[in-house]
């Protein structure tokens, strides 16, 4: 079986298998959730044994250390893994929630009712937890997932969706709930892009060149942001103990992720009162400062270019500019922002608001750390990915951002005249 023949079958089932989850109760999901989470953990070596493999081959590859870090599943990260599982089968069920419901003159009675989307397709790059996040996502919001990961997570992505399949069908659903591409063959990609016949919905998790190439050659609806291009404006009215622990923990904790920040904005008029130390802070934790001209005399720092801004390092380097107060930030962030995750330190709740009301980045915060850019810190248990778009799904995409809904419309032999 060719590639296109290999991925058209796993549609098929895929389609098969949706129309069961459509209807599957709370509880035979929760319980196939738990089920799965019992697995991984009985099989903790093997998955770790399977990340060695992939970090093995990473490093002949040189891969970079924050490419790596993200493929890395430490014993810590498998917990979180198992308690992600958790968290979503604790959730309300979104399919069957009545969202809104009115009544007509001429005597018609109608309901909004949350519905599964169907078939959803992942393409992921380094990343082996979104097998075990979009699995489980998908799973609790009925629908049916198949999904493609990179090369780099091959043999870590097969070992948690081995356990995760095993888990499930010990509760009565089908294998076919959730499909694992079994080849790097680059063509499964766009197999999947063109399969708008069985599939609903298509999620990159990865880079641009792969997440504008979905966006490019997809057939059908696609969950997306290009790049995560964070910033972090300190204001002039900000508490610098809260600036200085946001600052370095939304560059630092995890350079790799979409939600590290990528650029530092200060306010011109505290930029030599409170701004060297920001920068100082950042270079005592191993980053890369490029700045403007307003912090070269800071030893340690790199002259910014054009090219600087707007960039996204995933790495432990950051762009620093001075600008003219909230409304200088904003003009940058609108110039150079890729409408992610956008921060804000002040304490005042006047400027906080104009950052809010002028910039449309899927997520915005005030005084804490971009890194919390994440479906579980915000208590959805996992997520697929973060959308940037405007249609539907926008910021963490969990179970909510899941399903669709159907119009239930109920009459007594109503005519209309």
């Amino acid at each position: 079986m060719d590639t296109i023949d290999l991925v058209r079958d796993l549609g098929k089932k895929a389609k098969q298998a949706s129309d069961t989850l459509a209807i599957a109760s709370s509880e035979t999901k929760n319980k196939a959730l738990e089920r799965a989470r019992e697995v991984i953990n009985t099989n903790r070596s093997a998955i770790i044994e399977a990340n060695k493999e992939d970090l093995c081959k990473g490093n002949e590859k040189g891969l970079s250390s924050a490419m790596l870090d993200r493929l890395e599943l430490t014993p810590d990260r498998l917990d979180d893994l198992e308690n992600s599982i958790s968290n979503i089968a604790q959730q309300q069920d979104p399919v069957g929630k009545v969202l809104a419901a009115w009544n007509r003159p001429s005597g018609l009675k109608i309901k909004k009712v949350s519905t599964p989307l169907g078939v959803i397709g992942v393409i992921f790059e380094s990343r082996p937890n979104v097998t075990i996040d979009a699995s489980a996502l998908c799973l609790k919001a009925g629908n049916a997932s198949i999904l493609r990961g990179g090369s780099d997570s091959f043999h870590t992505s097969k070992e948690l969706h081995r356990c995760f399949i095993e888990g499930i069908v010990k509760e009565g659903l089908p294998s076919a709930t959730s499909q694992l591409v079994p080849t790097t063959d680059r063509s499964a990609v766009g197999a999947m892009l063109g399969l708008s016949e069985f599939i609903d919905v298509i999620v990159p998790r990865g880079g641009r060149n792969l997440v504008e190439r979905v966006q490019q050659e997809a057939r059908v609806p696609v969950f997306a942001h290009l790049e995560g291009i964070c910033h972090v404006y300190v204001d002039r009215d900000a508490d610098m103990d809260k600036a200085r622990r946001v600052v370095v923990n939304a560059k630092t904790r995890r350079t790799g992720i979409c939600g590290a920040a990528e650029c530092l904005l200060i306010d011109e008029s505290v930029a030599f009162e409170n701004g060297e130390t920001l920068v100082m802070d950042l270079l005592e934790n191993g980053v890369e400062v490029r700045t403007d001209r307003k912090y070269s005399s800071v030893d340690g720092t790199m002259p910014a270019s054009d090219m600087d801004y707007g960039k996204e390092y995933l790495d432990s380097i950051i762009a620093v500019k001075t600008v003219n107060g909230v409304i200088g930030a904003i003009e940058h962030i609108k110039q150079y922002g890729s409408g992610h995750t956008d921060a804000i330190i002040t304490e005042n709740d006047a400027t906080a608001e104009k950052f809010f009301n002028n910039l449309d980045s899927a997520i915005l915060m005030k005084n804490a750390s971009t890194q919390f850019a994440d479906g579980g810190e915000f208590g959805m248990g996992a997520e697929i990915g973060i959308a940037t778009g405007k249609i539907h799904a926008r910021g963490p995409v969990g179970t909510e951002q899941l399903v669709s809904f159907k119009y239930l419309v109920e009459g007594d032999g109503t005519i209309r005249s």
